[in-house]
């Protein structure tokens, strides 16, 4: 898969850019795919990342993952968050650039990945769908998700020690009761924060809910 090299807004982010390319009158949709904690050891090269990425690449997604400000090639270091959002922002901006016809447009994330992800989804409306693995809801404030703009899946480790399942419990089940968007949660029986060894269990759970997903958009009236 091709390295990119794009701007962002504390300089220049290394990425991993797999382009899909259809006819003009069937363009690939997009997905953009974000990594855990830059100062845990996160990278876009993390397993549960890379699998994602891998995810939505085969599935006809012209596909982005990179690294945030800091971390590997990438300039700039850790802003607390602020920054890794306009990073992730800059990293969308990069990719609807190669896309602008593009059907629809999803995000996933990893830990602290999740919790950009989700700010990123309130801001920017053409995100249809969401993947958030482990949001730290313990760590972070979720509080903007008020309501959530977009349906979508969460997914925990039943043994993870880093964000306890009732937190995750509490903001899925608070998310679920939104009207007018369908928020499923899943959990992945044995898994820790990190899906050590869990990961194919992790990865098919998110790949059945996003072919249920564009399953169902294919059978939508095309001007629906």
């Amino acid at each position: 898969m091709p390295e990119v090299i794009f701007t962002g807004p504390a300089g220049r982010l290394e990425g991993r850019y797999q382009h899909k390319k259809r006819d003009d009158k069937h363009p690939s949709p997009i997905a953009l795919v974000l990594h855990p904690h830059p100062q845990g050891g996160g990278t876009m090269n993390s397993r549960v990342t890379f699998e994602l990425f891998n995810m939505f690449e085969s599935r006809g997604f012209s596909t982005l993952r990179f690294n945030f400000r800091g971390v590997g090639r990438s300039q700039g270091v850790y802003d607390g968050g602020i920054g890794e959002l306009s990073d992730a922002a800059a990293a969308l901006d990069w990719m609807q650039s190669f896309n602008p016809n593009a059907p629809t447009c999803w995000i996933a994330g990893h830990s602290f990945g999740a919790w950009i992800s989700m700010q990123l989804l309130m801001r920017r409306p053409e995100i249809a769908g969401f993947i958030s693995v482990s949001p730290p809801s313990n760590m972070y404030d979720f509080s903007f998700l008020a309501p959530c703009p977009s349906s979508g899946l969460i997914v925990t480790g039943r043994n993870d020690a880093v964000v306890p399942e009732a937190d995750v419990d509490r903001l899925a089940e608070r998310l679920k009761t939104q009207k007018g968007i369908v928020v499923e949660y899943q959990k992945v029986e044995g898994a820790n924060h990190f899906y050590s060894n869990h990961t194919p269990q992790l990865i098919d759970m998110c790949a059945a809910y996003l072919d249920k997903r564009l399953a169902a958009d294919a059978e939508k009236p095309r001007d629906a």
